[in-house]
């Protein structure tokens, strides 16, 4: 077991939820109040690439790598998902694994809605 490892990989993981999470939540508020930088093509793009690999990936019933490379990091797999475990783990509350999946595939979808309804800019600001 190399739990210094583990650990470092669950904050890299933790951050990658995070930016799904936040980026979209970030979208709408931006939208809201003018940023500009929530236009941005790359941003918008690169978040659409992370939610859409993890709702495929739970469409299809495989594991995250980052949460086997984890669990094996700390000696073990284990079968529900890096967020249905921390989840459980902040809140005490356990659902099936399809509770998530419709979760995930439900974010993908209002990230794709977003992206017709908030354009990204086509090109970026001060770029002639």
């Amino acid at each position: 077991m190399q739990p210094l490892a583990a650990d470092a990989l669950f904050v890299v993981h933790f951050a990658i939820a995070g930016f799904i999470v936040a980026g979209l939540v970030a979208v709408w508020i931006g939208a809201a109040r003018g940023w500009q930088w929530v236009r941005n093509l790359w941003f918008r793009f690169a978040h659409l690439g992370a939610i859409a690999f993890v709702a495929v990936e739970a469409l299809l019933g495989y594991v995250c790598p980052l949460t086997v490379w984890e669990d094996l990091l700390r000696g073990g797999v284990r079968p529900e998902s890096f967020v249905a475990r921390w989840v459980y783990r902040a809140l005490y509350y356990d659902a099936p694994e399809w509770v998530f999946t419709a979760a995930y595939s439900a974010w993908a979808a209002a990230t794709v809605a977003t992206l017709f309804l908030i354009p990204p800019a086509r090109k970026p600001s001060g770029v002639n």
